[in-house]
Parts: structure tokens; sequence; C-alpha cells
């Protein structure tokens, strides 16, 4: 949970809030109650928090926590559903925004739920008596459609995931599979590409027989790792559906499956829209490419029942992000490449929006936290390639002028920082401290040119004409050297 006047907390305008005393995740307490007392503290509106006890762990109560299971018991058994109106308002759902401020969506009861549900029936070929395995986080929306609503909408067994891939070791996917007999499976590729490394000993090891569907949610899926999920977890007989969707659009939009039986499935490509998506391409003027083997960004040119329908509070914002940069169009934010067989491949996010671990960051929301440390003066962040996380951090620092502080304190104290203010998967990989930045004469960071050095493509600076300070990019490329060789030495 972020804390602060940012918080989903506070510009939501909560009054109840509902925790635990103590979550587990990975062989680690973390302290899932004290987390919620320091963002109540900010909060006024907030008039009760409901606490249920994970652990056995007595934690300080205060006068607005209420035990949940104490109150529960005071229930009737049988509670009638309150009656909604379709497009009431079922949840909100912050995620960043490349401007830095959490843009909390909005979705609707009925078209939001139909939507779930009817992707979860069709893209996993869901039938009834099913165990349906997703090892999402129940708090971002993958774990909302399809650990929650889809699967117990349409009557279906739902694994809930606590634990983390590699605890108490590399097997522990495959052990549950074994366990509950899981036959719908769906991860992430930075979970993937994790267990890949460990070989596929900790996979044969476990019955896998129960599976009959793997899928793959939260960026595309590189091919090696595609390969060794249909090899090796699922035999060469389990379909892998790599999908593509967001928490905008509430489900599922593009995938391999549902398409006639026997139908080909390529390696890192969500491949076919979903029933009522309707993609297009459309070039940076605007106009519609209606060939195929081209790219260009994504947009869905009519609305569907999962779509969000608004950010809470701020409609303006909403027109602005998503239906105004292609009058006629969803734009997702997202490029892709259509294929010569009209298949769809996403090739990534077209605004400073990096994806850690299935997780879009906004860089401006953590150049926020990461200029909020004493010794910073200005930071520009920008995505790298990660064989693990898909996109990892990367974190160049201006110190203030007569701050001493060494850059291993600094980039420890940062990446605590980062991971008490948003989350531990957003804490930076790398950061790097630098006399200046390069930026245009209009003052403008030129993000484009940190980019290339990260990715040691130096050679590819491109027009620099605008630049400033050419000096500032000499210092950056050989400061990036020293910042590798000094990792690597380690």
């Amino acid at each position: 949970m972020s804390l602060g006047k940012k918080s989903g907390l506070h510009t939501a305008q909560s009054e109840t809030v509902i925790t635990v005393n103590q979550g587990l995740r990975g062989g680690k307490v973390i302290e899932l109650k004290q987390t919620v007392d320091q963002a109540v503290r900010v909060c006024p509106l907030v008039k009760r928090v409901l606490v249920s006890m994970r652990t056995e762990q007595k934690v300080p109560m205060s006068e607005l926590d209420v035990p949940l299971e104490e109150e529960m018991m005071k229930e009737d058994v049988c509670c009638e559903p309150a009656v909604m109106e379709s497009e009431d308002l079922l949840f909100l759902l912050y995620t960043s925004g490349s401007t830095g401020k959490p843009k909390g969506l909005v979705h609707s009861q009925a078209g939001y739920l139909l939507y779930a549900a009817i992707t979860h029936k069709y893209v996993f070929d869901y039938h009834d008596g099913d165990v349906f395995g997703c090892v999402a986080d129940i708090g971002w929306i993958t774990g909302h459609s399809y650990v929650v609503y889809g699967p117990l909408c349409n009557g279906g067994t739902t694994v809930l995931f606590e634990s983390t891939p590699v605890y108490p070791n590399p097997g522990r996917y495959w052990e549950t599979v074994e366990r509950l007999r899981i036959n719908q499976f769906y991860g992430a590729p930075t979970a993937i590409r994790l267990l890949l490394r460990y070989g596929d000993e900790w996979v044969k090891r476990y019955d896998r027989s129960s599976l009959k569907i793997l899928g793959s949610v939260g960026e595309p899926i590189n091919t090696e790792a595609w390969e060794w999920y249909f090899n090796v977890v699922g035999d060469a007989r389990c379909p892998v559906v790599d999908t593509w969707w967001q928490t905008e659009t509430g489900g599922i939009c593009i995938s391999p499956r549902p398409s006639s039986p026997g139908d080909e499935i390529l390696p890192g490509m969500a491949m076919r829209p979903f029933f009522g998506i309707s993609p297009a391409l459309l070039d940076d003027k605007g106009n519609i490419l209606t060939q195929n083997n081209v790219s260009g960004a994504l947009c869905i040119s009519q609305a569907w029942p999962g779509m969000a329908r608004t950010i809470y509070n701020d409609h303006k914002r909403f027109l602005e992000t998503y239906l105004m940069p292609y009058p006629g169009f969803f734009f997702t934010g997202d490029g892709a490449y259509r294929s010569s067989q009209g298949y769809y491949q996403l090739t990534g996010r077209l605004d400073d929006v990096i994806n850690v671990s299935g997780h879009r960051l906004g860089t401006a929301e953590l150049e926020d936290i990461v200029n909020q440390h004493r010794a910073v003066a200005e930071s520009a962040v920008i995505g790298f390639p990660h064989e693990i996380k898909g996109e990892g951090a990367y974190v160049f620092i201006v110190l203030k002028k007569g701050t001493d502080v060494s850059q291993e304190r600094l980039s420890n104290e940062l990446k605590e920082l980062v991971s008490k203010k948003i989350a531990k998967y957003a804490s930076p990989e790398y950061v790097q401290v630098t006399k200046r930045l390069p930026k245009t004469r209009s003052g403008k960071i030129m993000r484009r040119v940190l980019k290339k050095i990260v990715e040691d493509k130096a050679d590819e600076l491109g027009d620099l004409t605008t630049l400033d300070d050419h000096e500032a990019v000499e210092e950056i490329i050989e400061g990036h050297k020293r910042l590798l060789q000094e990792e690597q030495g380690q």
C-alpha cells in the first residue's frame, strides 16, 4: 500500500479498510497491519479497519480497529445479495501513470463481471469440475479477474497462492499442481524465466498430468521461456496462451485461444483478438494501417463490456489518456506488430512506463520518490531489459551540491525508499551518480540517449544537435562502464 496523499486510500476517500495482522510470503512475515496504520494516519476519513488474523501474532489495535472474525460471527449465515445497477461501480484499481499520479480506474458491475467470466471460460477452455490455478497476487488486475471474479462467476474451484515460485524450493508451483490436481495454470513470464534457470529437475519430480492449458500474463513471453514452458512444464501437450490485456481492459483481449481446434500457436505471440475485440494499428499521424506485416500503436476500435469506465474523480484525464490521442479509438499505450498472417505481437510501451515483473511503473512515479532523498538534486529513470523481470529500473542521480555520500550507500538507501513507497519489485537494479544529465537547451532530459547508453548502444545515439552539453554524455558512458565493472566484480 502506498502512503501519503497519492495513495488510493486517500484519493478514493475510503471509510473502511480490510487487512490482516500479518502477511506471509516466501518464508517472510510482512507487517501489513503496521503499513495500514501508517496509511490511516494521513487518511482522516477512515472510520474503521477490519483486521483478520492470518497468523497467531497479536498486533496493537486502535479504537478504529475491529476484529474481522468476531464481527462475522454476529452476522446471519445467509445473506441476501444487494441489487445493483449494471453500471454501478464495482471496484477501483489504482495503476501507475507516466505523470507520476496513480490512476484509479473504475470498473462496472455487469460489464466487467461478464467479460471476466467469458474470457476465463473460453481462453482457458474451462469446464465444470476443473481446478483453475492463477498464481497472481489478488491485489492487481490479473488476480481480480482470474483468481476471484471470472472463476467464481463460472462456479469454478480457484487456487489462491500467496508465496513465491522458489519458496521453499523452485518446485513450489509444480508441487501445488500435483497436490491440487490443477487443470489450468496461469502465471507470469518473469516467474517462468526465473524457474527456467533452475533447470528441468524441479519440474519433472512432480506429476503434472492434470494440466490441460498453460497461460502467460503481464508482458510478452520470450521464445526461450515459452518453449521451456510448453515442452518441459506441459510435456509438449498443453497449449500455451500468451495473453495480452491491461488493468484498463478488465480481461484478456488478445490470445491464441479460443480458436478452431488445432489452429497453430506461435511462441511469444498473443495472436488472435477475443470475441468483440476489434484491434487496429495506427501510425504516428493517426492513419489506420490496414495491411499486414506492419507495426503501429495498438488501439481498439469499438467498446467492449470489460473496459474501464473512467478514472475516479478525473474523467478528463481518462479522455486525455485513452480516447483523445487517436479520436474514435481506445489507445492502449502499447505498440504491436501484425504479422503477414494477421497475428498480433506486442512490442512494448510507447510512453515512459516500464514493465517490471508484469507491474507497470511510470518512470515519473519512480523519479518522484527518488527525488525525495535528501541527497538527490534530480534524477532520470530508464527501463532496461532484464532476464528475469522483463524490465528493470536504472536510475541516474545528480547529487545536491556539497553532498558527501558514497554511490553504494545511496544505492542501498534509494532501493529501501522505493521498496517502502511503492513495492519491493519496483526497487532499482542500478543507481548511477553523475555530475549532470543530458538535456536539450530547453531543459528536457534526453531519456532516449540514456536508454541507448544503458542498453550498451552508445554508438547509436543519433541526432544530438539539440543537446546542451555534449560532455555530459561522455561522462555518463564512462560512469556506466565503471558501474557494470564494479557490479560484476562483486
